[in-house]
């Protein structure tokens, strides 16, 4: 795994808790070594502080996310809602506000790998709504034969809607299946994961044919197939 935090005493303490699980820990101060290391390494999850020198937190997120789609568990002394949404928008997988316990923080980082890890054991089929299709085997998404790159949170969304197409979900139902934000969660977190699929599968996200809105009640994945 990958700590990526700038103050020394922080790093050293979740590098010290990540051993304890019997994990490997890389430590970097700063966001372009943290992007050099992620892309070098690929590792399993990137702890991820908002304030850091050279490139902030949100900068290195969105470089990663333009590659990988590697889980990022932010940390950050915000915690406003608006801050926890920029967070899902630009593609973490889970956002924790210091201070945190430790304990807090490593049941966070439990819960990322078990949602990020658990469809790798070859036992799931390929789900098929339309020309869209996700493989919980290979973890990945294709949208009219194109591959599609999604966060964790994102790909558990649409694994669920993919399950049942034209099922109509609410925002609560999704929220229960998109990544953890146990603390500040609302039902616009699940908006923006929608927003950021909407412009990965869909030729114009404005008006969309394959994720679409029911108003008053909230999301459906249907079968037809987009312009390309």
């Amino acid at each position: 795994m990958l700590v990526a935090e700038d103050n020394e005493l922080q790093s050293a303490l979740i590098r010290r808790l990540l051993l304890s699980e019997g994990h490997e820990a890389v430590v970097v101060h700063d966001g372009r070594a943290a992007v050099d290391e992620a892309l070098k390494r690929i590792p399993d999850l990137i702890v991820l502080d908002v304030m850091l020198p050279e490139i902030d937190g949100i900068g290195v997120c969105r470089a990663l996310r333009r590659h990988h789609d590697i889980p990022v568990l932010m940390l950050t002394a915000r915690s406003t809602e608006e801050d926890v949404l920029a967070g899902l928008d630009i593609g973490a997988d889970d956002y924790m506000t210091k201070p945190y316990s430790p304990r807090e923080l490593l049941a966070r980082i439990r819960s990322v790998l078990r949602r990020t890890q658990r469809h790798g054991d070859g036992g799931d089929r390929a789900l098929r709504a339309g020309d869209i299709t996700v493989d919980p085997v290979r973890h990945e998404v294709r949208c009219g034969g194109r591959i599609v790159l999604c966060t964790p949170g994102e790909f558990e969304i649409l694994l669920a809607m993919a399950a049942e197409p034209g099922r109509v979900f609410s925002r609560q139902q999704l929220l229960q299946h998109s990544s953890g934000f146990d603390r500040a969660s609302t039902e616009r977190a699940v908006d923006v994961h929608i927003m950021n699929l909407r412009k990965k599968i869909e030729s114009n996200p404005r008006k969309p044919v394959r994720l679409q809105t029911v108003f008053g009640v909230g999301y459906k994945l249907v079968g037809g197939r987009g312009a390309s």
